[in-house]
């Protein structure tokens, strides 16, 4: 049976609030043996710092991530005169969907794209490049707008920041035991029952730290693409157009100039990959396929068809 759009928001936020449970344990996790690896008697301290460690992260996130999201793109104040139409289809978008007026941002880039980035929904902004703006008509734009605040109404804006600091330490972990392992970093207990654990420990300390950032990314993923999805489900309700968003997905991702400013921390914040130019959109991609996307509109009730389709 069919679930209704507020049965996919409820079912969607079940499933992202898991994977970031499980993200936060493979955190705790490789944090835990690293310490125990070299102070096994010490292995609590470990569970307690690793834990620590990712609620800072989750605080970072919550209370700075935006400005640093923001800083990292480049991106400057909409002014009133010079982006109008802009901030018109953000209000009507942001009345469309009930919530209070984001800051807008624009990004000084010819390449098409988007993102929306926050505390809460009183406190969020959207930043808009202007390669969009000049490519995009009215139409398209709305959708776009409406994607984004479809994010911040589910609170995604908030939760993909966290995601991606999180996600961004289990590498950093991971990378500097296997750098201590392999220029002579050995257990500091001479207690030799401690010792036999301590030697444990290590073992599965490289295991996991082989494993847990390809498990992270995976994680990552299947966050930010159920998210996707759903943005462009409310999308298509907010506005009543799914023609305008599938026609603006089309357009993002078969245009051919690479964002500027685009890196691997902030991929999965932008309405469509900005590193699919450079081979970041594959199997590991944060996005689900374009094509897939414009494939559900139409399910929707899009009409649009691929100009490019034989």
């Amino acid at each position: 049976m069919k679930r209704t759009l507020p049965e996919q928001i409820a079912a969607n936020k079940r499933a992202s609030m898991l994977w970031v449970s499980l993200l936060f344990l493979l955190l705790v996790a490789l944090g835990t043996v690293i310490i125990g690896s070299y102070y096994p008697k010490y292995l609590v301290y470990g569970a307690i710092g690793s834990s620590a460690l990712g609620v800072i992260l989750c605080l970072v996130a919550t209370y700075a991530g935006p400005k640093l999201v923001l800083q990292m793109s480049g991106a400057r104040h909409a002014t009133d005169v010079e982006d109008r139409m802009l901030r018109n289809v953000v209000e009507e978008m942001a009345i469309a969907s009930g919530l209070p007026m984001p800051e807008v941002w624009v990004i000084e880039d010819s390449a098409p794209n988007a993102f929306a980035t926050g505390r809460t929904p009183d406190k969020s902004a959207v930043a808009i490049t202007t390669g969009l703006l000049q490519k995009l008509n009215r139409d398209e734009l709305q959708g776009v707008m409406a994607h984004e605040m479809a994010h911040i109404r589910n609170y995604d804006v908030r939760l993909m920041t966290t995601v991606a600091l999180i996600a961004g330490a289990i590498p950093l972990l991971a990378d500097g035991f296997l750098r201590m392992q392999w220029y002579g970093g050995r257990r500091r207990d001479d207690d030799r029952e401690s010792g036999q654990l301590g030697q444990i420990l290590t073992i599965v300390g490289i295991v996991l730290s082989l494993i847990a950032p390809l498990f992270a990314v995976l994680l990552k993923m299947a966050v930010s693409r159920q998210r996707e999805y759903l943005a462009d489900a409310t999308a298509a309700d907010m506005t009543r157009n799914p023609d305008g968003l599938a026609s603006a997905l089309w357009k993002i991702e078969n245009d051919n100039e690479a964002l500027e400013g685009a890196n691997r921390a902030m991929q999965h914040m932008y309405i469509i990959n900005p590193l699919r130019l450079h081979g970041g959109d594959g199997m590991f991609s944060t996005h689900p396929p374009t094509e897939d996307r414009i494939r559900r509109l139409t399910a929707l009730g899009s009409n649009f068809q691929d100009p490019l389709a034989p």
